[in-house]
């Protein structure tokens, strides 16, 4: 398969639907279907939903589990937070339990129902699943964010390799939630992957225009992924605060741990600097422990303690229809190149 020159990011927890995967196919790109926080009749659904609205190839990306977070890091982290679950009114939940995000039943899903992309963040799959997957004829991607992941993925006998870069808005990919993220800038991360692996590289992280579009293409990449330049097209679901939050807020992005445990670019926010720096390694834990209070401060527009994932390229996010935005960058990067 031949991937296309701009893919969308697949952005969980309802940036990315299924109008924006269609409508970025339909500009000549190649849309993603998140699948996290889904379950597996939430995958189908949306599965279905995307090709009632596009006859052309699309993706779905999967995340992959991990162990268990230490129960006492969390407990701690859940007293830190009790103050701020009093003043917006909401109960923390005292006890998660186990969640592989529905992995095994989305596997037997997308095998019986194949889709002509996956991708994987947060690792990778077992060899007897990636050979299955294989088997019915889905083109692999696997997310990595330094050379060591690239070779275990290559060894995998993966299709391509998405590289995302440490400029790249939301959760970063690393394969242990626990692994302090790659800090190289995109260019000198795709120069590093290059070197172990002959896999197509994607290129994900800060790209919003044509020339940063080229100047990924010139350092290595077949192909890039851009996520946040998509927050504000007309078929997003990102919050309307958000959406109003990439080109307003002057305070920069940084990586913290704070609302889900792990590794993730947003917007700095109070949230963020009162909390960030007692966060533990605890994934999906924290992500369930923070989503009372994450909801409610986006119930009131509080941006304050809302969730803004951004790349550090948001202030250059657009507003239009994704397929009118897609079209133009693939003629920025070919007038750039």
């Amino acid at each position: 398969m031949k991937l296309p020159l701009i893919m969308a990011a697949p952005m969980a927890g309802g940036g990315s639907t299924p109008a924006l995967v269609a409508a970025v196919n339909e500009g000549g790109g190649l849309g993603f279907l998140p699948a996290g926080y889904l379950d597996a009749a939430a995958l189908a659904a949306g599965i279905g939903a995307t090709r009632e609205l596009t006859d052309r190839p699309f993706g779905v990306n999967l995340f992959v589990p991990d162990a268990p977070a230490d129960p006492a890091a969390v407990a701690a982290y859940r007293e830190r937070l009790r103050p701020e679950a009093a003043r917006y009114g909401v109960e923390l939940p005292e006890r998660i339990g186990p969640d592989r995000d529905d992995w095994e039943a989305k596997l037997e899903l997308l095998l019986a129902d194949p889709v002509p992309v996956l991708s994987y963040t947060f690792g990778l799959p077992s060899a007897a699943e990636a050979a299955a997957l294989r088997a019915v004829g889905s083109y692999q991607v696997g997310t990595v964010t330094t050379p060591a992941e690239a070779v275990a993925a290559t060894l995998l006998g993966l299709d391509a390799l998405c590289v995302q870069g440490p400029e790249a808005g939301g959760h970063r990919g690393t394969h242990r939630q626990a692994a302090v993220p790659d800090g190289r800038p995109l260019p000198e991360l795709l120069a590093a992957v290059r070197a172990v692996t002959a896999l197509p590289l994607i290129a994900a992280g800060g790209l919003t225009d044509g020339a940063g579009i080229a100047a990924a293409l010139g350092a290595g990449a077949s192909a890039v992924q851009l996520g946040t330049a998509y927050l504000r097209t007309d078929e997003s679901g990102a919050d309307p605060n958000h959406q109003a939050a990439l080109v307003t807020h002057r305070g920069g992005t940084v990586v913290t741990r704070a609302f889900t445990g792990r590794p993730a670019r947003g917007l700095r926010n109070a949230f963020i600097d009162r909390y960030g720096p007692y966060a533990p390694v605890g994934y999906p834990e924290v992500h369930h422990l923070t989503r009372p209070l994450r909801a409610a401060a986006t119930r009131q527009g509080d941006l304050t303690a809302m969730h803004l994932w951004a790349g550090t390229g948001h202030l250059r996010a657009r507003i239009g229809p994704a397929a009118d935005l897609t079209a133009e960058l693939l003629a920025q990067a070919s007038a750039a190149r």
